[in-house]
């Protein structure tokens, strides 16, 4: 018997993996709310978006560098460098625009640094950003030390700790904002379309008249100014500049993409799927805090969404082409 055209749209919108998140997101938040009678406060609710807002940024920016079949792992080594920058003008009496402004332009030219020497020299993504996470941090460690910068503007606090009517902080509305902008750049645009095709087949794309080089270079240099702009949000939502700032975030926030569904290979992710995933890791952490769970064990549940993340649909490509072989009388192919 034929479907119908909403259940055949029905059955696609099953098969989503946003559909997945959002069941388990949905669970995430009812275990919260049995486990805690926090959980569901208005204003706790609010508050925990500070928790993911930073990282949702470079979550945004790292799923089109992992869509297009690159890897950014330097984004939290830049937080740093970026950070150790603000606060030394902040301390030299610079205003608050000028300290948004400085800090998203040292983001900046850090992910130009890491696009142009990929670019430049061929070299793989992975291995240059490896060796600027240790380069970026260090610089930060060298002008620091153990020391810290905790001097900034009052206005400079407003922009990581001030709210929209009491309630819905800065920080999540400028996430938010970010969200819908990369949506529709990847989404609705030919720059996005490129870099799907740059990620199935770059040579193909080469063939096709596509600049690879130019947009993996724009990409990695997005990267950077959305931490850039990650850093001066954490940094004012602290109040104080530690070379150690943003440590271990590079896990997580590939975790996050993988797990909102982007290929790690490359070719495939939506801005939607990555934003759910973010809620799900923002979602969990703040319950697992509110009842007290030690952080070792939230980098347990991350590396094991990781793995489940890359795993699943792989296992289930897998099941489904066993189906069809089946049901085509020939297990064997």
């Amino acid at each position: 018997m034929p479907k119908s055209a909403f259940e055949t749209r029905l059955l696609a919108l099953a098969a989503r993996w946003e559909t997945a998140l959002v069941v388990i997101l949905v669970v995430i938040c009812g275990l919260n709310t049995a486990a805690s009678p926090y959980f569901l406060d208005l204003h706790n609710l609010f508050d925990s978006t500070q928790i993911f807002s930073e990282k949702g940024l470079l979550v945004l920016s790292m799923t089109l560098i992992v869509i297009t079949g690159d890897i950014d792992l330097s984004v939290a080594s830049i937080i740093a460098l970026t950070g150790t920058f603000v606060g030394f003008l902040a301390l030299h009496g610079v205003a608050t625009p000028w300290l948004v402004v400085g800090g998203i332009a040292v983001g900046t030219a850090c992910g130009a640094f890491n696009g142009g020497v990929i670019v430049r020299f061929q070299v793989p993504a992975i291995v240059v950003t490896i060796g600027t996470m240790s380069l970026f941090r260090g610089i930060s460690y060298i002008v620091l030390g153990d020391q810290a910068y905790t001097r900034f503007p009052e206005s400079f606090a407003e922009l990581g700790q001030g709210t929209l009517g009491g309630y819905v902080p800065w920080e999540f509305l400028i996430y938010l904002a970010m969200a819908a902008v990369f949506a529709v750049f990847l989404h609705r645009t030919v720059f996005g379309r490129d870099l799907f095709a740059i990620g199935n087949n770059a040579q193909a794309a080469r063939y096709s008249g596509i600049r690879v080089q130019n947009y993996r270079f724009l990409v990695f240099t997005l990267s950077g100014a959305m931490a850039g702009l990650a850093a001066v949000l954490f940094t004012s939502r602290v109040g104080a500049v530690r070379p150690n700032m943003a440590q271990g975030w590079e896990l997580e926030v590939v975790a996050t993409a993988v797990l909102g569904g982007v290929a790690i290979m490359g070719g495939s992710g939506t801005i939607p799927g990555v934003v759910l995933a973010t809620f799900v890791f923002g979602m969990l952490s703040f319950g697992l805090g509110l009842i007290n769970v030690p952080g070792i064990i939230m980098s347990i549940v991350t590396g094991t969404l990781l793995i489940a993340a890359i795993a699943t649909p792989i296992v289930v490509r897998r099941l489904r082409l066993a189906l069809e072989r089946r049901r085509e009388g020939n297990p064997r192919g």
